[in-house]
């Protein structure tokens, strides 16, 4: 495969294709370019960085490393990119999808912060957890818990991650990247290429960063719920 993000060409694929669909969604972009970004775990290369950022700005869909395992991300006002993180996953309105996000200063903006959801935050993040809280009204209801007003937020300690977080300058929306029917998470870059290449935009790729997702702890109610155990320690809202 290419590297820094140099494009791989499908067979058969031309830019004058027409648009198509897959899992039931459009696809957005005008080509058919599966496109495969090669970056350094530790030191992500700017310029490649650059492009993955150009392409979430197009309404691109990629799946990225974080610190727990690989997901699928998108840009906030990507309609059709959250549309196909739901059918590639084939989630219901009731998944709760997450803003990943670079620091307190950016997810500040969309969830309300109490005191006791904020001393949970700062001890914990950046890190392997997910929280469950209020959304404010930045957050589309589209990604909201229908019933709940309630969204995921949180923190990772990834380098690549953080990198195309500030490039992008605002939340990545995303969802772990398990496949319907499957307990653990896709870990390798060249198996998400070889599986999903016709249905998302990139693969980021800094070789394997794990399988295990974030613990999730809700903390909409006041008090700390473990909704699912993961990479992080639970023990502390036990």
């Amino acid at each position: 495969m290419a590297s820094n993000g140099i494009d791989v060409q499908k067979s058969g694929a031309a830019t004058s294709s027409p648009p198509t669909t897959y899992f039931g969604c459009y696809r957005t972009r005008l080509d058919f370019v599966a496109r495969y970004f090669d970056v350094h775990p530790d030191n992500p290369q700017s310029r490649t960085i650059g492009s993955v950022v150009d392409l979430l700005r197009a309404d691109g869909l990629i799946a990225y490393p974080t610190d727990s395992c690989f997901a699928l991300g998108c840009q906030l006002d990507n309609r059709s990119g959250l549309d196909r993180i739901r059918e590639i996953r084939q989630l219901d309105n009731r998944h709760h999808f997450t803003l990943v996000c670079a620091d307190f200063t950016q997810l500040g903006r969309f969830v309300h912060l109490d005191n006791v959801i904020f001393r949970a935050l700062k001890a914990s993040t950046p890190g392997q957890y997910t929280f469950i809280v209020p959304a404010t009204r930045e957050v589309p209801r589209r990604m909201l818990h229908p019933k709940r007003r309630t969204v995921g937020v949180r923190i990772p300690d990834h380098p690549v991650a953080q990198a195309i977080l500030a490039g992008l300058g605002e939340p990545l929306v995303s969802s772990t990247l398990i496949m319907p029917g499957e307990d653990r998470p896709l870990t390798q870059g060249w198996e998400i290429m070889e599986r999903l290449d016709h249905v998302l935009d990139g693969v980021v790729d800094c070789g394997e960063c794990g399988e295990i997702p974030t613990t999730v702890v809700d903390l909409s109610d006041g008090d700390a719920l473990v909704v699912r155990r993961g990479a992080g320690n639970p023990s502390r809202f036990e």
